[in-house]
């Protein structure tokens, strides 16, 4: 269970920040679903929810989706479920229950780069950009190699096209975080594909995707880019499941995915 010392509704985003750098222990809250399952002592916690943060927005380029939206609003967002095959609502419709998606925040899941996170392995095959307070819009896989030390996440950003998408995933059970996800896409970019709960945080497989990318691929065009996704991406274990048992599952559902996505 975490402790809170002292507990500010932040009226501004200036606000937020500015006591933010006031104390190492200082903290932004999000839904607070995975600080229950610590012991973290906060010093201030930094309520956001009157910063009209909790907003998906749709323009004629991009899908704005703000810190504060939950899981839920992600899986029954109209614009979300009609771009990349839905890949978004899909990559959080099979977190544990309704109740819980409803508390957990995207700003929270993203800015924590949670290795187990099936939302992050989804963003991370679309055109996403993070966007901070201080340091600006940042492309999340930058973000999520080198993070933003005492900053404020306020929307992510993902621009619109018509690229295709699948989402996979395996669990012990149907409320156990993932053993493994991977997410895969095609666009006029080329292809992408991200494999997360390595356990290691998601990370793109650059040539594995290089691979796809001359035409039409063929069985065994996927077998070559499956292989060597699982040679290129480091693979471990944890209680959930060993780094042989991993290599083996990501086999499947990187091949599974590039075969949805055709």
């Amino acid at each position: 269970m975490f402790t809170i010392k002292n507990y500010v509704m932040a009226n501004t985003i200036e606000d937020a920040y500015r006591l933010l750098q006031e104390g190492k222990s200082n903290a932004i809250l999000g839904g607070c679903a995975f600080l229950k399952l610590g012991a973290k002592r906060i010093g201030t916690a930094i309520d956001l929810s009157k910063l009209n943060l909790d907003q998906i927005n749709e323009t004629e380029d991009t899908i704005e989706i703000g810190a504060m939206t939950s899981f839920r609003a992600v899986e029954t967002n109209e614009a979300l479920n009609k771009y990349f095959n839905g890949v978004l609502p899909r990559s959080v419709a099979s977190i544990i229950g309704i109740q819980f998606r409803s508390a957990v925040t995207v700003g929270a899941s993203v800015y924590s780069r949670y290795g187990f996170s099936d939302f992050i392995t989804a963003l991370l095959v679309l055109d996403t950009e993070v966007e901070l307070f201080k340091s600006g819009r940042i492309p999340l896989d930058q973000f999520l190699q080198d993070g933003a030390p005492r900053d404020i996440l306020t929307k992510l950003v993902i621009k619109k096209s018509d690229i295709k998408a699948s989402y996979q995933m395996m669990r012990n059970s149907a409320v156990d975080y993932p053993i493994l996800n991977v997410a895969i896409s095609k666009g006029a970019a080329g292809w992408k594909i991200a494999v997360g709960a390595r356990p290691q945080r998601a990370a793109l497989a650059m040539k594995a995707a290089k691979l796809l990318d001359s035409g039409e691929p063929k069985d065994a065009d996927i077998e070559a880019a499956v292989n060597t996704a699982v040679e290129e991406l480091t693979f471990g274990s944890n209680s959930r499941g060993s780094k042989v048992y991993r290599e083996a599952i990501a086999k499947g559902l990187i091949a599974r995915g590039i075969r949805e996505v055709l």
